[in-house]
């Protein structure tokens, strides 16, 4: 094997973000820049069969214990491991360079600081890592010298534009499309299906995410991921509304500069970056963007028809576990919302009593951090 592949574990490879990894490396031209140790999978076992015979991991992981028999009689040379313990036991792998953590929800917190304990890099998709842990994510990875590198567009355009020096930045700005009730009334909003918020205009997405676009909170849990990602108070984070979603998000220097990271939209190219950071290399190109005949339109957000991205500015602005609060109160109702038991209306509602009622705990620790979430979820299944 080539002295500089690097060792890769995928986390969430059956998920949106885990199949384009698995494309941008199948188009790296550098076979070996890495090698796939190590996988893991939700509930989509078919998928993840295919993927272990072209990837050959060493290990792989599953949520379903009662798959391991099944994946034993067709890999049996395989280290098969499952839940959230098997999550963490391939994240301690000493001999991973880099992570990309793409699984949804909290499960990914725990083995994302494993990793960062031993000094891995992390690709990080996985907005509730530094939503819920912020504080603790970042002060992991500064103390065993490992890099968090984002894949989300806006925050892969920020760290682009930057060119990394974030020292030198006066502000960074952040590109929403919209989603699908841009144009929408408040009252129209109230009142929308879920087949309705499920159109977003722009993204193809999972439907967890693509609620959270149409009510702006995936912007507001973006916001709070920059000021950890970043390092930049909640003043200097500031969101654009941006309909063309052509500009992924820009940073303005403190001489007043401003850079930006403009192409069409594909999720292959911030996969990639995260990846091979700080090196472009040569695999999935986006088709090129023509300057000649575009309009670009820019506009700030409607706090009032979209009081959830509001709301995260004061959870984030509040930190401790504020945050958890936001975000577990938030993903309870976004599923109950797409199953037809409340609306948008009392979705937002939801989230704004419980964070109106919570009792802060400042400097949570991890146990803190997960207690608070468990509490939320409970109290609003």
């Amino acid at each position: 094997m080539h002295k500089t592949t690097k060792n890769l574990a995928i986390l969430g490879s059956t998920g949106s973000i885990g199949t384009q990894t698995l494309e941008v490396l199948e188009a790296l031209e550098n076979k070996e820049l890495f090698n796939v140790v190590s996988m893991s999978c939700g509930n989509n076992i078919e998928l993840f069969i295919e993927q272990v015979k072209k990837f050959n991991p060493e290990k792989v992981c599953i949520s379903n214990p009662a798959k391991e028999k099944e994946l034993k009689s067709i890999f049996p040379k395989l280290e098969i491991f499952s839940g959230d313990d098997g999550l963490i036991e391939l994240a301690s792998d000493k001999s991973l360079d880099i992570m990309l953590t793409g699984t949804s929800g909290y499960v990914g917190l725990k083995p994302t600081i494993k990793a960062l304990e031993n000094g891995v890099d992390i690709a990080l998709a996985n907005k509730e890592t530094l939503v819920m842990a912020g504080d603790i994510v970042t002060e992991t990875a500064k103390r065993h010298n490992a890099k968090i590198l984002p894949v989300d567009s806006e925050h892969s355009a920020i760290l682009q534009s930057s060119a990394g020096r974030f020292d030198t930045l006066n502000k960074i700005i952040i590109t929403a499309s919209g989603g699908p009730f841009l144009n929408k009334t408040k009252d129209e909003i109230f009142h929308a299906t879920g087949a309705d918020a499920l159109k977003h205009p722009r993204w193809n997405m999972g439907k967890k995410i693509t609620i959270d676009s149409a009510t702006l909170m995936n912007k507001g849990l973006e916001v709070i991921e920059a000021h950890h990602l970043f390092n930049l108070p909640y003043e200097k984070i500031e969101v654009v509304i941006h309909p063309e979603s052509l500009v992924h998000s820009a940073v303005e220097f403190k001489d007043g500069s401003i850079v930006a990271q403009i192409g069409l939209p594909s999720m292959h190219i911030p996969i990639q970056y995260a990846l091979c950071y700080p090196n472009r290399e040569t695999g999935i190109k986006s088709n090129s963007f023509n300057f000649i005949g575009q309009k670009l339109t820019f506009d700030k957000p409607d706090f009032e028809k979209f009081p959830c991205l509001k709301m995260a500015y004061e959870a984030g602005k509040a930190g401790g576990t504020m945050p958890v609060v936001l975000n577990a109160a938030n993903e309870v109702c976004v599923y109950k919302f797409l199953n037809g038991k409340i609306g948008i209306k009392e979705l937002i509602k939801t989230v704004e009593y419980e964070l109106e009622h919570h009792n802060l705990i400042k400097n949570p620790t991890l146990e803190e951090i997960f207690e608070t979430d468990k509490e939320i979820r409970a109290k609003l299944q």
